[in-house]
């Protein structure tokens, strides 16, 4: 019998770094001496031997291992292991991002444990070695992100399985089929994982919670985009019972403890499409010639009390979410539609802002009172606009109608609504005066049939009767701030939840003054808060009739911080307010509703509201607007991409309105619509992105795209299971 000869093929200095470090990160709380090593990595002849032993000394330098004695290594985790967020990436280049830290760190598949997106874990960060990347290596997922994923069922002989939009799992949802719950190949349905990937089986099982219905349905897809999100896409019968048997019934008593305004003119101006109406105005002329004019507030603190079944779903869902075709409302209908909203000819009780200003709209003095009122017509702001404009007002010049006697104005109460526009506009010039940032932002609207199907797109621009009621309730919120939070030297204010707005980042706002500059325009990056917003207005301003003042707009607030609700005041540096919060609008947003709690406890003489209470409050309403954000803007993609199906071949006349590494992003000129020049498609050259310049330069021909750039493009695919609309440069001229 012949021996087996020992040692096999040479191995390269790189080839035993590999195999050392991946052995290592395999095992990174355990150490072991050479000969375990040996073992284990079948190094079997002398010279193999050596080399590990130099390398590992060599790897100990670069603090990858720590000797623990003279024959015998570990990982060096004693300094390296930091908690944070795994993020899965269907590219396969996972990152770990630590607490506290922005950094991305690279995670190998073979070192993620199989940690599924979002999931905290604890994470070795291994030494960067010369010319690698900076790596990371999952030890322990501390707690997954979420148990609950939504996606399209795939049903085979013997087993089923759940596909995803992301397709970033590292291995398919495993469903066993007496846990499918009647779903069918193709079904959209709402999957909880039952069995997370671990030592003993890398599967992922889950079961059906609930089926949504079969894909393409617009009411499926709408709640599919719902249910990803983890938001609520059906209102618990328990709490809908509970909104019923509330009474809609006003007393006498109840009136008595309230200011009367059911004989002041009111009136409501809203969307044409709205139900819920949660503020209405009440403007009527004092006998010293000055004006009162009333912000009214649907008291819905009244109706929902603090701790009851709707409060904590009304808490839980922080605010309503407006997709493109349905609203999912925070309160039960019962209360949203009819008890609290403020209908006309029904009295209604409401929290007022109550002010006394001059013609100048100079506030003489103000009270926040609980009051009953009576609106007298539901006005669309169509309905207003034509009637400011029949009177002699030039919409967005910022001028009021002209002044002449009240009986020869045209249109039902219109010297009433003139008014009102007239101290608005006073109100917004004395804010932008001030320091306000002037952005008019234009949003992407569809027009749906009974189908759910987009016949139209457009965008939809805020008009001088939007602006009217925008700034009251400005004035409103401000004022409500001021109240409680301004308080004399030595005195502590109250708690409160406030709207905060930080000032924009230094950096990218540095990249916008270098990026301006190259069309001849200066911005004042360094000073106040209001010379820095009067720079950036005065931009605005000098730009708004050039063919860059779309692209400089999007740059200008891509350095602009979110704003968030806090108990911390810090300012709203976009509205140049010192004192911000939300006050206005209870019946779509909970940090509204806290306001109105603690406004009436002070006034009733209670303590200052528990802080650390608040601001988790306002913490999880800030989280939840984001998310509530994401889902609207992904029914937005979604619509977008099912209107744009129709065109398919189609060319169409576009702007870039987005570069990146990976591609461009462009606009339709026509219906807004914005789809993607995948960068394989750019095949005349080979382009880099130019990230501090907003391009892409081709490296041969030097052919540069830049944001804003016209291009004429053809629909070349839409995904709509992705909600992803790809373009491809046309060569068609007309």
């Amino acid at each position: 019998m012949s021996k087996k000869k020992k040692g096999g093929k040479r191995m390269s200095a790189n080839k035993m770094v590999e195999k050392l470090e991946e052995f290592f990160r395999s095992h990174p709380n355990k150490s072991y001496s050479f000969k375990e090593i040996f073992k284990n990595l079948k190094l079997d002849t002398h010279p193999l031997k050596m080399l590990a032993i130099d390398l590992m000394e060599e790897l100990a330098w670069e603090d990858f291992l720590t000797p623990v004695a003279d024959n015998a290594y570990r990982l060096n985790v004693d300094t390296q292991v930091q908690e944070g967020r795994f993020v899965r990436k269907n590219n396969g280049k996972n990152v770990f991002i630590p607490d506290n830290s922005d950094l991305s760190i690279f995670v190998a598949e073979r070192n993620s444990m199989f940690a599924l997106n979002g999931d905290r874990v604890k994470a070795t960060l291994l030494a960067r070695r010369e010319h690698h990347m900076r790596e990371a290596v999952v030890v322990e997922i501390l707690s997954h992100d979420k148990d609950m994923f939504v996606g399209t069922l795939r049903v085979e002989h013997d087993l089923a399985f759940l596909s995803t939009e992301s397709n970033i799992f590292a291995h398919d949802i495993v469903i066993p089929k007496r846990k499918l719950k009647g779903g069918k190949d193709g079904d959209k349905a709402v999957v909880k994982i039952i069995q997370f990937p671990g030592k003993e089986s890398k599967n992922i099982i889950g079961e059906v919670i609930d089926v949504l219905g079969v894909s393409g349905d617009n009411d499926v897809e709408m709640n599919t985009i719902l249910a990803q999100y983890g938001l609520p896409y059906k209102y618990p019968k328990a709490v809908e019972q509970a909104a019923e048997r509330i009474s809609a019934d006003i007393t006498p008593e109840e009136i008595s403890k309230r200011e009367d305004f059911r004989e002041v003119f009111t009136c409501t101006i809203d969307p044409k499409d709205a139900k819920d109406f949660d503020d209405a105005l009440s403007i009527v002329q004092l006998p010293n010639g000055n004006w009162q004019v009333g912000v009214h507030i649907a008291d819905v603190s009244h109706y929902v009390k603090e701790g009851s079944i709707i409060d904590k779903e009304a808490q839980k869902r922080a605010t309503s979410i407006y997709l493109v075709d349905r609203t999912i409302p925070m309160l039960p209908e019962r209360l949203c539609n009819f008890i609290c909203s403020l209908r006309p000819d029904e009295e209604k009780l409401a929290y007022s802002v109550i002010f006394e200003m001059d013609e100048l709209a100079n506030i003489k003095n103000h009270r926040v009172v609980h009051t009953v009122i009576k609106s007298n017509r539901r006005y669309a702001y169509e309905e207003v606009q034509t009637i400011l404009e029949d009177n002699g007002v030039v919409d967005g010049t910022g001028e009021p109608a002209p002044k002449r006697d009240p009986k020869d104005y045209k249109g039902e109460n219109a010297y009433l609504l003139i008014m009102l526009d007239t101290l608005a506009k006073q109100l917004r010039k004395a804010r932008f005066n001030n320091g306000a940032v002037k952005f008019d932002r234009e949003e992407l609207h569809f027009d749906i049939d009974e189908k759910g199907r987009p016949t139209r797109a457009y965008f939809k621009m805020s008009k001088d009767a939007n602006k009217l009621i925008e700034e009251f309730m400005l004035l409103a919120n401000r004022t409500v701030a001021e109240d409680i939070g301004r308080v004399k030297k030595g005195k502590k204010a109250k708690t409160l939840p406030y709207r905060i707005h930080d000032n924009p980042d230094p950096l990218k706002l540095e990249t916008l003054r270098e990026f301006v500059t190259k069309f001849g325009y200066k911005l004042k990056t360094e000073g106040t808060k209001g010379e820095v917003a009067r720079s950036l207005n005065q931009l605005m301003d000098k730009s708004s009739e050039s063919a860059n003042q779309k692209l400089i707009q999007t740059i200008a607030l891509r350095a602009m911080m979110k704003a968030k609700y806090s108990v911390h005041n810090i300012g709203h540096f976009g509205l140049a307010f010192e004192y911000y919060t939300h006050f206005t609008s209870p019946i779509r947003r909970y940090p509204d509703t806290m306001v109105h709690r603690l406004l009436t406890h002070y006034a009733q003489g209670g303590r200052s509201g528990n802080k650390d209470h608040y601001e988790e409050l306002c913490e999880h309403c800030s989280e939840m607007e984001l998310v509530a954000q994401n889902a609207e803007r992904d029914s937005i993609k979604y619509k977008m991409v099912e209107f744009m199906n129709e065109h398919l071949g189609e060319c169409f006349d576009a702007h870039i309105s987005g570069i990146t590494s990976y591609g461009i992003y462009c606009e339709i000129d026509e219906n807004h619509c914005e789809g993607m020049i995948p960068m394989r498609d750019l095949d005349d050259d080979y382009y880099d992105f130019d990230e501090r310049n907003y391009c892409l330069v081709g490296r041969r021909k030097h052919h540069t795209y830049r944001l804003g750039d016209a291009l004429r493009i053809k629909v070349a695919r839409a995904n709509l299971e992705r909600k992803q609309l790809d373009f491809t440069l046309s060569d068609d001229k007309e």
